[in-house]
């Protein structure tokens, strides 16, 4: 099974939901990466290495950012998850750091 670390934003993000229904598709989101790395769009740029993955809920966009490790198995790193606005502006700032 295809292994799933949390990076701190996205940790933090995931864990300060309250809405148990939005919390469930982030969990099905999670799971179809697990099976399919590349269900996600390919970021490119700044962001290359990047896979984004959308989530529509009650009229809003959210994002999930994770990139795929390879050590002895296949690992899904999740970086950030969040609403749309500003998503990718704020991916960037903590990539750089």
């Amino acid at each position: 099974m295809t292994e799933v670390i949390f990076l701190p934003p996205a940790a933090k993000f995931l864990k300060k939901l309250k809405d148990k229904k939005l919390k469930g598709l982030y969990r099905e989101a999670i799971d179809k990466i697990r099976a399919d790395h590349t269900v996600g769009e390919a970021k490119s740029g700044d962001l290359y290495g990047v896979y984004g993955y959308d989530i529509f809920y009650n009229k809003t966009n959210y994002e999930l950012a994770y990139r795929v490790e390879y050590a002895e198995n296949k690992i899904i790193v999740v970086i950030m998850a969040g609403t749309r606005e500003n998503f990718y502006d704020e991916l960037k700032r903590y990539m750089k750091n």
